[in-house]
C-alpha cells in the first residue's frame, strides 16, 4: 500500500532547528519521511526522540547521522 505524510509550507522556515518526537521507532520509514520534509523546507533536524524503539528492526540506522534517543528499547 501507499501512505502520505504532509507538512504546511510555513511550519518550518529556513534555518529552523527541529527535534522530531514520536511514540514509536520501528523501521524508520515514517521518521525518515518527516526528516526529508523538514529538510525540503530548509530546516535542520537536530535529533529524534521516541518513547519506544524496536531495535531489531534497525530504524535507527535509517535515520543516521541524526542523533536518536529512545526511552524504552526492545
Amino acid at each position: 500500500g501507499t501512505d502520505s505524510l504532509e507538512i504546511h509550507q510555513d511550519a518550518v522556515g529556513k534555518g529552523h532547528r527541529v527535534l522530531l518526537v514520536d511514540d514509536l521507532l520501528a523501521t524508520g520509514g515514517t521518521a525518515r519521511a518527516a526528516l526529508d520534509l523538514v529538510r525540503r523546507l530548509e530546516g535542520t533536524v537536530v535529533g529524534c526522540a521516541f518513547l519506544i524503539e524496536l531495535g531489531f528492526l534497525s530504524g535507527r540506522q535509517s535515520l543516521a547521522p541524526v542523533s536518536v534517543h529512545s526511552l524504552i528499547r526492545y
